[in-house]
């Protein structure tokens, strides 16, 4: 790590480590925001699209018809911006075929481990507090099965890490966290942090949560995904969101360079309004990105229903394909309670409604797809706008 890129500022300091590189060590939260026009108004549009996310879903009839998918999608582009390669189909196909995951397809293990993270975080914040507990309980459960040979999964590092291009070293990364004794150290004060209250803003002080758990990086792999879990745990314990309806990783990975950019800068220059800017610009477009496609999913779901209104075996299938797509006339069986015989001819009258395709093309296994559902599922948050973004691969950690 180059320390003549680190300015003296407020936002933390270098030191030297053990091995006689530099790495930095952030300061204690909380720090002085200057509430200029710009921020100001990015906040109020914040809170607005998420409050109008978390009303929207207090008035569904049934939210579960967005709540599966957007967990699902959430749990996706997180993995994705670590370098998973599993895409939305690939997932939703291994939960329907209600198999144990592929040993061979890590990259959808991880994308299945994080949603069973964020549900886990969930049901937790029932007893616990946002805290350092819940934090390894998270990274555990991420790692889950996954038989990662330098991640002991629910323990924070015992050894120096770093973030840099892949070959990087202590001594070419671009930036070395806090080593461990100062990480613990950092960690506590990240902890005291959140139990404030009415100190500041609910989204101001959830970007600062993240930052500055992204700057202490205190796992040796997992940070960004367990950071970005953060999030939405930290909107549901503050009330602010009634449901995990809130997918921010599409905004992060269709502005990735920024991302890292503005938060390298908070540690290089102590510039944290253009970081609050980015995630308060990030949480207005991807707030009110859900809430267009919620009530995309909605009338969706209303425009089968009513075509479907005379086969009512045929429409029964419908929320089932709305929490996954993809379908096998085993499951239609169990969903209807009826025969598999009887499964497939309600398959077949969705066929040729135009609802359901075969995928496989066999005799065994087979499994169709609603088609109309999957495309609305995968509706992206609009990509940057100017030159063409560059993908940069990023070390894991």
């Amino acid at each position: 790590m180059d320390p003549r890129a680190f300015k003296p500022n407020p936002a933390g300091k270098l030191v030297r480590t053990a091995q006689g590189y530099q790495a930095f060590v952030p300061s204690a939260l909380p720090p002085k925001i200057q509430y200029t026009p710009e921020l100001v108004l990015l906040l109020s549009r914040a809170d607005a699209a998420l409050s109008e996310l978390s009303g929207l879903v207090g008035h569904l009839p049934n939210p579960d018809l967005i709540i599966t998918p957007y967990v699902r999608r959430e749990a996706l582009l997180s993995s994705r911006i670590e370098g998973t390669q599993a895409s939305l189909a690939d997932v939703l196909l291994e939960e329907a075929q209600g198999s144990r995951p592929d040993p061979g397809r890590r990259d959808v293990r991880e994308v299945l481990n994080y949603g069973a993270a964020l549900y886990r975080g969930i049901e937790e914040l029932k007893t616990l507090p946002l805290s350092l507990r819940l934090v390894k309980n998270l990274h555990r459960a991420l790692f889950q099965s996954l038989n990662v040979p330098q991640v002991t999964a629910g323990e924070f590092r015992r050894t120096q890490n770093w973030i840099g291009p892949t070959g990087s070293t202590l001594a070419t990364a671009a930036y070395v966290p806090p080593p461990a004794p100062q990480m613990h150290e950092a960690l506590d004060r990240w902890e005291r942090s959140l139990h404030e209250r009415d100190t500041f803003p609910d989204l101001v002080q959830c970007a600062l949560m993240h930052e500055q758990f992204e700057t202490i990086h205190p796992f040796i792999d997992g940070n960004g995904r367990i950071g970005r879990l953060l999030i939405t745990l930290f909107l549901i314990e503050r009330g602010r969101l009634r449901a995990p309806v809130l997918y921010l990783s599409d905004y992060i990975e269709s502005h990735r360079d920024e991302y890292y950019a503005r938060l390298q800068r908070v540690r290089t220059h102590g510039d944290r309004d253009a970081w609050l800017r980015f995630f308060l610009q990030g949480m207005a477009e991807t707030a009110g990105h859900a809430v267009r496609q919620a009530k995309a999913l909605t009338d969706l779901r209303e425009q089968w229903r009513e075509k479907l209104a005379k086969t009512p075996r045929a429409a029964a299938l419908l929320d089932r394909l709305f929490a996954n797509p993809y379908i096998s006339a085993a499951a239609a069986a169990t969903v209807l309670d009826v025969s598999v015989p009887t499964a497939r001819s309600t398959i077949a009258r969705l066929e040729k409604a135009g609802l359901l395709r075969e995928t496989t093309r066999r005799n065994w296994g087979r499994m169709w797809l609603a088609s109309p559902i999957l495309e609305a599922l995968e509706t992206k948050v609009g990509a940057p706008t100017g030159a063409t973004r560059k993908r940069s691969r990023k070390t894991r950690t």
